[in-house]
């Protein structure tokens, strides 16, 4: 405890300046928010650990010494399902684990986000592994070092559309937001394994932004994909209903959303690389064990039309206790590449035992 008087009103001056600081951050537009805005949380509390050994390994390793390192971590500010990150710096987790990180909310291409870690303009990144995987076939110097959760993509449609499961679908007009997103391959990999040619047996139409929406309604599609927030804020009208989701049969116990680490980072850092995966898996499990805290943390950057409650049951939703490891999370690439040569994203000579191995870093194992 500081027993000097100036510097306690140094200290009080400096809080006093952050949290206006902060007050002004979330009022402005969602763009780049950094952790070092908000130096003074509470250290992260007790997290339980216990049910998941690997993570409990994690979080007793020693933390970093020395000034807090800084780096930077790309994400999606609207993506619910990434609430762990606001989550880490309100609980202090990055602090806890010595780190200062910065959060850039990144809206480019997924090549343009992974060359961005590779060439170190950032250190991070948290994304969506059906996004990332073929990128990541071209060489980018990017490792992938756990997942996060599972959840978030859903096919939706009109309650009286007649359909009813995913193989309805068929010969049907099917709304999209990018043929090359992660939604349109999860469901094109799904409806191949039920003997439907994705290419040939659906006609997938791309409307942007709030296209979508207009064309649901003016009935040009018969169903759309969606993730959430707003998938799940579609299915609060009683005019849709969901058909699907990434969390039906096997894919209920896979991650969806992966962290990658810069190669170099890796390389010359392994402790700092250690130290960023584990405080996201930490924040992981808070979300876990804490969705109404977590919640509340990415409130300042969910759509005005979400409440919180809206929030908290996503949160709830999603499987934030669900973030493999090491060979856990190899496998669980290589079945992801498996099922994209399925669909033709993957070329079928491509040898996926190899690319998980080449993609994938076991961070508490070296």
């Amino acid at each position: 405890m500081l027993r000097d008087g100036k510097q306690k009103k140094s200290l009080l001056d400096r809080r006093s300046l952050l949290r206006a600081g902060a007050a002004a951050a979330l009022a402005a537009p969602v763009g780049v928010f950094g952790a070092q805005a908000f130096p003074f949380r509470a250290a992260a509390p007790a997290i339980d650990f216990s049910e998941f050994p690997i993570c409990k390994t994690a979080s007793d390793a020693p933390p970093l010494t020395g000034a807090p390192r800084k780096l930077k971590l790309s994400w999606n500010a609207g993506a619910v399902c990434l609430a762990p990150l606001p989550v880490a710096i309100d609980q202090g987790i990055f602090q806890k684990h010595n780190l200062d990180v910065e959060l850039v909310n990144y809206s480019g291409s997924t090549d343009q986000l992974l060359e961005a870690i590779a060439t170190g303009k950032t250190d991070a990144g948290v994304g969506m592994a059906l996004r990332w995987l073929k990128p990541l076939e071209q060489g980018f110097d990017v490792k992938i070092a756990a997942g996060t959760h599972g959840g978030c993509m859903r096919v939706l449609t009109r309650a009286n559309s007649g359909i009813d499961k995913l193989s309805d679908l068929k010969g049907k007009i099917v709304g999209v937001g990018d043929l090359g997103g992660p939604d349109k391959n999860f469901f094109s990999i799904q409806l191949s394994k039920q003997g439907i040619d994705p290419v040939k047996d659906v006609d997938w139409r791309v409307y942007p932004g709030n296209l979508l929406q207009l064309a649901v309604e003016k009935g040009e599609v018969q169903a759309f994909l969606g993730s959430d927030p707003i998938a799940y804020l579609w299915l609060k009208d009683p005019a849709y209903k969901e058909v699907a989701s990434n969390l039906d049969g096997e894919y209920k116990d896979k991650t969806c959303c992966i962290v990658g680490l810069r190669g170099s980072l890796v390389r010359e850092e392994p402790q700092v690389a250690r130290a960023i995966t584990r405080a996201l898996l930490d924040a992981a499990m808070f979300t876990s064990q804490n969705p109404d805290k977590a919640a509340a943390s990415f409130q300042p950057y969910a759509p005005k039309t979400a409440s919180l409650q809206d929030l908290q049951a996503m949160v709830r939703y999603h499987t934030h206790h669900h973030h493999p490891v090491g060979d856990a999370l190899k496998q669980e690439l290589k079945a992801y590449a498996d099922d994209l040569k399925l669909v033709s994203v993957f070329k079928p000579s491509t040898d996926t035992a190899k690319f998980a191995e080449r993609i994938y870093v076991d961070v508490f194992g070296v």
